[in-house]
């Protein structure tokens, strides 16, 4: 694969790329898969949920998109490797390999069962693992985009969310390890790890849940297209690492420059803000260990009010584009929407449900 006389790699266009996404029924991949069908390129979708797929597939077919639905489960390596294969049945090879499949649990660290860690475990780590392995066994041989998705939760912690984050902190740590060992062996390889803020997806919706109170994404919300842009970026135009949203770099520069001080900000924000004051019940849509059969890119939050969701970040174009009043201008908005979030929180783990 060719360098530019920086010596970094040269990457298709997303219009000439064959392009693998997991998780693709869902949030933030479904958004990708969608956006990259519309900018012309062909793809390879992965997801449990069979029936899901071929809808997608079959959407994506009606706007001209040459597409292959693969049913899999990412924490099943064997599954992960009949990806590929089919990729390289169907269209010869591919050119950028996604790892978005993830899942969530919501609840206090003491309660949650060990077989619901280690499920999360399956697929938001070794999904990613899997998924990396395979991928670069054939990148190696012709060049192109590994993508991470990692999250905001990579950089600090999340109370209520202490496994997700404790998994999102491994796939940090497996992506960087991973870029510097290629990097070394001049392997053509881009590795990306891509860190979103909170997005508008059905990720709460689909969370197994431990809370006495249905959760929610603290806000500020930004729209899975805001990822599906980021992540189409990065699979034209190397980058280590993209932060999407700019309260995700604003919560990650906190962390790094003042740990204590982050940590009891956070005790005393997140925990109000992930909750609602809706009783929690059954919605038949945990997807920890089975599939959904939904198609949505969005979650529950609507435009406008106090619970808007941004339909683009400025942060993260001005990242891409490195505009630094741009990466200022937003900097100070996102303390500002902080600044506006704190009160009293409702419920503390050890409370009676």
């Amino acid at each position: 694969m060719a360098r530019d006389y920086n010596g970094r790699l040269r990457l298709k266009p997303v219009r000439d790329q064959v392009i693998v996404i997991t998780g693709a029924t869902s949030g933030i991949g479904l958004a990708t898969a969608r956006e990259a069908a519309r900018r012309g390129a062909r793809l390879v979708l992965a997801a449990r949920g069979a029936e899901a797929l071929e809808r997608l597939r079959t959407e994506l077919a009606t706007r001209g998109c040459d597409a292959v639905a693969v049913p899999a489960d990412v924490g099943r390596e064997e599954d992960v490797k009949r990806i590929a294969m089919r990729a390289a049945e169907h269209f010869g090879n591919f050119d950028t390999w996604v790892n978005n499949a993830g899942v969530t649990i919501y609840g206090p660290l003491t309660e949650i069962s060990l077989e619901d860690q280690r499920r999360l475990f399956d697929t938001d780590f070794w999904g990613v693992v899997h998924g990396s392995r395979v991928a670069v066994e054939h990148l190696r041989r012709h060049g192109g985009a590994l993508i991470n998705i990692g999250s905001v939760t990579c950089d600090h912690a999340v109370p209520l969310q202490g496994i997700y984050s404790a998994a999102k902190h491994a796939v940090k740590a497996y992506t960087d390890a991973l870029r510097m060992e290629l990097a070394c062996e001049e392997a053509p390889v881009s590795v990306t790890l891509v860190k979103p803020a909170s997005i508008d997806t059905p990720f709460c919706r689909h969370a197994k849940n431990y809370l006495p109170v249905q959760p929610r994404n603290p806000p500020p919300l930004y729209s899975p297209r805001v990822a599906a842009d980021a992540i189409l970026f990065c699979a034209e135009t190397p980058r280590s690492e993209v932060v999407v949203g700019g309260a995700a770099e604003l919560a990650s520069m906190l962390a790094r420059a003042a740990p204590r001080t982050a940590e009891r900000l956070m005790q005393e924000t997140l925990f109000d803000l992930q909750l609602t004051d809706t009783p929690a019940y059954d919605t038949g849509h945990c997807n920890l260990h089975g599939p959904g059969d939904e198609l949505d890119e969005r979650g529950s939050y609507r435009l406008g009010g106090s619970s808007g969701v941004a339909e683009r970040s400025l942060y993260t174009r001005a990242t891409l584009d490195s505009d630094p009043d741009a990466l200022a201008d937003i900097a100070g908005r996102v303390a500002r929407t902080f600044w506006r979030l704190g009160h009293r929180p409702r419920w503390r783990p050890g409370q009676r449900h």
